[in-house]
Parts: structure tokens; sequence; C-alpha cells
């Protein structure tokens, strides 16, 4: 499915709206926990960690052993983390910034 149009399914836009109606870690973790198995919550955490290491400027090799993702959630993180979207730069600076 393309990236644009999946924005444009009206199921698609009410997560989007749901998420950004979340106050505080209490209803985000209750959200989550609801919306996703503990495997997929721990994978997004995953690629959130190999994203980081990656702006860090970690080698693939090293951020695969130091997270445990395998080479193809390395690559695709990386691919994500360089594309033109800037999901993952704006969280991060924003989480850097909160440190």
């Amino acid at each position: 499915m393309d990236i644009e149009k999946m924005y444009e399914r009206e199921d698609v836009e009410q997560l989007v709206r749901a998420f950004s109606m979340l106050h505080g870690e209490t209803d985000i973790k209750a959200f989550l926990t609801d919306l996703l198995t503990p495997r997929e919550v721990c994978d997004l955490a995953q690629r959130l960690q190999v994203a980081r290491c990656l702006d860090e400027g970690e080698p693939y090799v090293q951020v695969q052993a130091r997270t445990g993702a395998s080479s193809t959630t390395v690559s695709r993180v990386s691919k994500a983390l360089n594309g033109e979207y800037g999901g993952y730069r704006r969280l991060l600076i924003r989480l850097e910034d909160e440190r």
C-alpha cells in the first residue's frame, strides 16, 4: 500500500487522531497495551533504540549486537532515519532535548 494513500483511509486517520488525543505516559501506556501485543510494543521500542544508535554513528553490526535487532530491521530503520518523512529524527531531537 502506498504511504500517502494509507493516511487517506478513514480508519488510519482515526488512529492518528487517537494518538494525538493521548495525554501523558499513563494514557499512552494504556492505549499501547490495548492496541498491541507485548511483543509488538517491544519491537517498536527496539526500532527506536536502533534509530538512536544509528543516529549516534554506530556501525550496523554494533547496532545489531547491542539491540538484538536483525540486519533487516537495522537496514529498514536506517532507511527511514535518513528518509524523506523525518519521523525518527524529530522524535530523537525531542528525546534529546528532554534530557
